[in-house]
């Protein structure tokens, strides 16, 4: 199977340090070219990566013939933007997560995916990683009884007002840069949407963004509880529990690309774990899987890693939470 020919709009951090070097290790993904509104940042970049073409622009990547598919990881609002016109010039699209401002934007990309033709897809790489398909197969398969609840934490510490996270008006805030992992997992495995969302948002009085924001999910056969924060020292953790065992991923969304990921289950006889069992998965990197897998679709024609129906689901979420937390 022919690799496919990737373009990456922007030089990104999280393009250039992990998802550019990742892809290039796949087995499906050659990156063409990067583009930037900066020649010389966009040069600079494809020197380091060793990516064999610069564009001074966005406009002439997309005019690219050579160019099949478009990696996304611009700032929030120009997300779909810059995606419906990567469609419209006939390019395939990972965007970066969140895939939009709103629920309503990622519905404006399902009309431009219909139009064009191409697939588009959100880059929830934890989809594709081994210790989450493991998760769902332990949940379905009933190894932990019924699926009751799903409690999960994730913040880092990020002040810095310049920093695009930390803008509230292109789209910056806890909530949609972490805290829509612990939505997407909760969906992923209960398999189902909530009925019913409530959050209570607590916004940095300067830079207006969301700062420390907790949710309830509830699914009707169980509950999701979350909390997410970006003034608050770095942690990541996820705890399935069911009606006879519970598991604890211990890395759930930033897993290690160079270092074995783990889950444990246990019985809760002992409750200081004592009982758990480890299950360990071989180095990987989700990225790479990520890539592979968007291409196996665009070469054999089948569903994306998260399609765009998964997006717009996951958008309605949040858009609920900001709701419930703008009424307290």
């Amino acid at each position: 199977m022919n690799k496919v020919r990737w373009g990456v709009l922007g030089v990104a951090k999280i393009a250039t340090v992990k998802v550019i070097p990742a892809m290039q290790r796949g087995a499906l993904c050659e990156i063409a070219g990067i583009a930037s509104r900066d020649l010389a940042k966009a040069q600079a970049a494809a020197d380091k990566l060793g990516i064999p073409r610069a564009y001074g622009s966005y406009e002439e990547m997309l005019a690219d013939p050579a160019i099949e598919a478009v990696y996304n990881p611009l700032p929030n609002h120009l997300h779909v933007p810059w995606s419906i016109r990567a469609a419209q010039a006939g390019k395939h699209v990972l965007c970066e997560k969140p895939i939009g401002l709103n629920a309503d934007e990622a519905r404006a990309l399902i009309a431009a995916r219909d139009r064009t033709g191409v697939k588009i897809g959100e880059a929830f790489m934890v989809r594709t990683h081994p210790q989450w398909l493991r998760v769902r197969e332990l949940v379905r398969s009933k190894a932990i009884g019924d699926l009751r609840a799903i409690v999960g934490a994730f913040s880092y510490t990020n002040q810095d007002p310049n920093n695009i996270r930390n803008q509230a008006d292109i789209g910056g805030g806890g909530l949609m840069d972490i805290g829509c992992y612990p939505i997407q997992i909760s969906r992923f495995l209960f398999e189902r949407e909530p009925l019913h969302v409530a959050g209570a948002v607590e916004r940095d009085p300067v830079m207006g963004v969301d700062r420390l924001t907790s949710a309830l999910l509830d699914f009707g056969v169980g509950h999701s509880v979350f909390t997410c924060g970006t003034q608050m020292t770095p942690y990541q953790r996820v705890q399935v529990i069911g009606t006879q065992r519970r598991i604890d991923v211990e890395i759930p969304f930033n897993a290690p690309p160079d270092k074995p990921a783990r889950i444990f289950i246990d019985d809760g006889k002992e409750l200081a774990g004592a009982g758990a069992v480890a299950e360990t998965f071989a180095v990987c990197d989700q990225y790479t899987l990520q890539g592979d897998a968007f291409s196996k679709a665009i070469r054999e024609g089948g569903e994306v890693p998260t399609p765009l129906e998964d997006s717009v689901a996951n958008m309605q979420v949040i858009d609920a939470i900001f709701a419930s937390g703008a009424r307290r």
